[in-house]
Formats: C-alpha cells, sequence, structure tokens
C-alpha cells in the first residue's frame, strides 16, 4: 500500500536524520499518526494548514512511502470527514512497529511554502541544510 504524509521542516528532518526510514515517535498531544491514501489529500494537508504558519515555519512538505498489505490490514482506512479524506489511524504506541513494516525509503514528493509550490530541487535543498 502507497501512502502520504503530510509534514512540516521539523519533523521531516528527524525522518531525514533515521536515514529516510522512519517516522519520529509522536508527541504527547499526538496520539495517533496519520498517513493519508492520495498524495492530492497530502497536497491539501501540506499547502492549507503546513505552509500557512508564519516564517520560518511557513513549509509544508509531502512523503511517500510503501508499507505492506498485511501492515495496512491492521489499520483500517478511516474517512476524515470527506470522502476523498482518507487517513490511517495509527496509535502512537504502535508507530514504531509500524516504522519497521515501512518497505524501503520515505520519499518527498512535494513541498509548499506559504501556499506557492516550492520545486522540488529547492525543497530537498532546504531539509539538507536544515
Amino acid at each position: 500500500m502507497i501512502l502520504y504524509r503530510p509534514t512540516g521542516l521539523k519533523e521531516l528532518v528527524l525522518v531525514r536524520d533515521s536515514g529516510w526510514q522512519k517516522w519520529p515517535p509522536r508527541l504527547p498531544d499526538q496520539p495517533i499518526f496519520y498517513p493519508v491514501t492520495t498524495q492530492l489529500y497530502a497536497e491539501k494537508i501540506a499547502r492549507d494548514w503546513n505552509s500557512v504558519l508564519p516564517a520560518p515555519d511557513d513549509l509544508g512538505f509531502v512523503t511517500r512511502f510503501e508499507i505492506s498489505k498485511e501492515l495496512a490490514a491492521r489499520y483500517p482506512v478511516q474517512q476524515a470527514g470527506g470522502r476523498d479524506h482518507e487517513e490511517l489511524w495509527v496509535p502512537a504506541e504502535e508507530l514504531e512497529a509500524f516504522n519497521n513494516g515501512i518497505l524501503g525509503k520515505i520519499e518527498l514528493v512535494g513541498a509548499f511554502q506559504g501556499k506557492e509550490v516550492l520545486p522540488l530541487k529547492s525543497a530537498k535543498l532546504l531539509v539538507q541544510a536544515a
């Protein structure tokens, strides 16, 4: 199953520091990890939520990764407010096991700054420099 994750720069730096292999533990106020099922939905969140924060936090990123069918079966798809808004809800305490089921690397596939599309090459340089 291919999944997408909208994220900000701070979380993406932690993913980078893991060798692009895992998501960081959730913060105390984040009881679930919620990757989404489509790139369009991830872009909407990254553009409309992450990139509208005041600078320098006005960046929203979209990542893509794959998990096995067996792992995906443990987390039924949830609708979050709309037919096209589908997510998996992974309890924070299960994130380490979920990370162990990621196939390959987490990839950066999109970026926004202040609601504008940021070229992927520029986004990758920003993440490398952070």
